[in-house]
């Protein structure tokens, strides 16, 4: 079995196991919990987007290289800092732990998985042939 599918299952079990815990013991923070891994998984969509976009960056005029990092920059410095201003400095600090380590277990859950369905078409797609 491939490194990144043992990381995938254990993220997986890791995340799942926090939740259900939280819930079947009706802790207060198992909504944050489910919001904070949700925001993990989109922003493992977005590093795959932004690392898929750019590797098609290769060959472009430089004029585009710097379009593309400063909208980058422009968007997600401002939202990074908002997030961290107003989201986590203004949590409760006994939620603050367990909300990032949902956050990054579901960044790279949402990684790996992403990589295993890809690499489930390539199967696919060569069998086919």
């Amino acid at each position: 079995m491939k490194k990144s599918n043992v990381i995938m299952i254990v993220t997986g079990l890791i995340a799942l196991g926090i939740i259900l815990k939280a819930f079947l013991l009706n802790e207060d923070i198992k909504m944050f919990l489910l919001i904070f891994f949700g925001i993990g998984i989109g922003l493992g969509l977005l590093r795959l987007f932004v690392n898929s976009s750019i590797k098609k960056m290769k060959g472009k005029d430089w004029k585009i290289k710097v379009l593309f990092f400063g909208v980058l920059l422009g968007f997600g410095l401002p939202f990074q800092t908002w997030f961290r201003k107003e989201v986590l400095f203004s949590m409760d600090s006994a939620y603050l732990m367990g909300s990032i380590t949902i956050l990054v277990l579901g960044v790279i859950f949402m990684t790996t998985f992403f990589g295993f369905i890809m690499n489930r078409m390539q199967l696919k797609q060569v069998s086919r042939y």
